[in-house]
Order: C-alpha cells, then structure tokens, then sequence
C-alpha cells in the first residue's frame, strides 16, 4: 500500500566535505591511469565505494598496500599522521581529500595536547574519523563512546585544572551534549571548542529530521551501516517519538510491505548517500498525494579540492583548451576544471561510468 505523502528533509545527502571528496576523486580516475589507491572508503557509503572500484580504484587498509610510485586518495575521514608521512614516501602522488572540519579537530587535539591537556575525545571506536584523531595525541587522549564510559574515564584524570573536550564530527547531537554536560560538570575548567566540533552538516540534517520526524508515521533514513552520521539520523528519528525508523543502502532494501499502513513517511539521506538513491527511494514509495519537501535551512558551503589537485586545475583546462584545438589564452575561463565550485557531486558521480 503506498503512502499517501512523503516528508522530504533539507538538508539531506552531501554535505561539503564530501562533495569535495568525491568530485577529487573523480577528477583523479579521469587523469590517472589505474589503478588509483584510496586509503579506506573515500566516504562511508557503499554505492559510491562499488561505482569507484568499478573504475580501477583500489581501496586499501594499510598504505603497504600501496605500490611505490603509485597514486594514491586519503579519505575524508583523516588519516594519522604517520599514515600521512609513510604515503608521502617511496615517490607516491598523495591527494590528502580529508574534511577541512576533521582537520582542525586535528588541530584542536595537536595543540591542546602540547599544552599539557587531558582530551577526552567522544567518538566509535574503529571509526576512521576516531583512529585518525586520536593518534595525533595517543598518550593524552581518552577515547568516551557512551555517557556511561564517563565515570572510569573521569577517575583517570590527574590534572582537573587541565581537561579538554572534543568530539567525532558525525555524532549525534544529543550524545554529545549529554557528554559534554557531565563532563563539564566534573570539570568547571573543561576547555571546548568554542563553535564545538559537530560538523554544521551533521546538525543541520538532524534539525532536519527531527521537524519531520514527529509529523511521520515511518521515516526512512538512506545511508550505509558504517556511516556514523547515519545511524545518528536514525537515533535522532527514534528519540524524536517516530514510531517506525529503518535505515536502508537503497531502494532495492526497503520493505513496503514492512510500513504497512504508514500514511505519512518522512524521508532524509546520510552526508555521504548520494541524491539519485533519494530519487529511487521516492519513485518506489510513490506516495498518492505527493512529496512535500520541508526545509529547515540553506546550505552553500563550498570546500574546494585538495590542495594537491587545486595546484593542477589551471593547467589541465590549458591542456585541455589544447587538446581540442583551442587558444589557451583565449578559451573560456573557468575551464571544466577550474570550475569546480560550480560542479555537483551527485550529477559527477551519476554520470561517471557504471
């Protein structure tokens, strides 16, 4: 039985960074021969993965893996810093495609370290995010997963004059503040970030949902089981008083049967599930009185590529105005390239071949 409307949340799908991420990669399988090498999945979501592996990239666990010479992607999720330094060597072309946001968590766990801090980082253990982060300060960081892991982490605490807080971009934000709260509390000299470290995506897609969510007789949520911010949404959902919340990879995994009477399903998508997935979700739904979108807020951030790509666009639109017989210094300005900024991820990503 279809459902009489959809909810449709915005924001959903990709937020900035992995907008960024993808679209490097893309631009990395169109110049390099394969194979290219990506360290970890370059987002969590398993149609982007399986779309680049069909094009030659090999995802990769351990930068060994990664032949001397070769090219190689580090995902968003940030990498340790001795990944970085041992992909640098042996004559590798690095793109480093991390988030710019898990990059000054990066930061804040780097300097606050130095300072004699205590971090207490809350995060998924084995999450790529989480591994990254905590190796910059491995001896002065305390990993908090759950508000009940607070107590006999708080009890190792030497100094309370000398405690930081930080967290996983991807949480959900009610974790966090639950966290954030107790520990202060144990803490009054607890330093945070001063924005906190939730990824503005993160909270807006939540904010999101959650203005659905109580409207909703069944959401649906898009967006692998390894994506962290995923299974937030879902929480979110659940916390929220939706009645019935599942979390599928696509269209081919949602029961309709499984909604049964649902008249209004809210619908949103993880920051790393691309919007062709949403389009597929909607057509199967088919709800008899339509979709009513409902936004919350606007998004434009823009990151552009990494820094090792950015230095290149230039001279590929050159050689590309070339290649088609043009004067480079009179062809059209900003070449397919340079225009980056104006590029969508998900049409790159749906008109790569597959």
């Amino acid at each position: 039985m279809a459902p009489e409307r959809v909810l449709l949340a915005e924001p959903r799908g990709f937020c900035a960074g992995v907008e960024m991420a993808i679209k490097a990669l893309a631009w990395m399988v169109r110049l390099f021969e394969p194979p290219v090498y990506c360290f970890h999945e370059i987002v969590h979501n398993q149609l982007v993965v399986d779309r680049f592996r069909r094009l030659g990239v090999v995802f990769v666990d351990e930068i060994d893996e990664v032949p001397p010479g070769s090219v190689v992607m580090l995902s968003a999720h940030g990498s340790a810093p001795e990944v970085v330094e041992a992909a640098r060597a042996e004559d590798r072309f690095v793109v480093n495609a991390v988030c710019p946001l898990v990059t000054k968590v990066h930061h804040e766990a780097r300097t606050r370290a130095r300072k004699g801090y205590t971090v207490l980082y809350v995060g998924h253990a084995g999450h790529d995010e989480a591994e990254g982060t905590l190796a910059e300060a491995p001896e002065q960081m305390r990993l908090v997963e759950h508000v009940d892991d607070l107590p006999e982490v708080l009890e190792s605490i030497e100094n309370p004059e000398r405690v930081a807080l930080l967290a996983q971009t991807t949480l959900s934000l009610t974790d966090w503040e639950g966290i954030r709260e107790k520990s202060h509390a144990a803490f009054p000299e607890l330093w945070t970030a001063s924005r906190g470290d939730l990824c503005f995506a993160t909270t807006n897609r939540q904010a999101a949902l959650t203005a659905i969510a109580d409207r909703a007789d069944a959401v649906v949520v898009i967006g692998s089981a390894n994506s962290s911010n995923t299974l937030a949404l879902a929480k979110v959902a659940r916390d929220a008083g939706c009645p019935q919340v599942v979390r599928i990879d696509g269209a081919d995994e949602l029961d309709l049967a499984a909604l049964g009477e649902a008249r209004i399903v809210g619908v949103t998508a993880g920051a790393s599930a691309p919007e062709e997935l949403v389009d597929e979700v909607i057509a199967l739904l088919d709800p008899t009185d339509g979709v009513e979108a409902v936004p919350v807020t606007d998004e434009d951030e823009y990151f552009p590529p990494p820094r090792e790509l950015r230095e290149l666009m230039g001279t590929l639109d050159t050689l590309l105005a070339l290649l088609v017989g043009a004067d480079p210094a009179s062809a059209e300005r900003p070449g397919p390239f340079t225009a980056d900024r104006e590029a969508d991820a998900s049409l790159t990503l749906a008109t790569l071949p597959h």
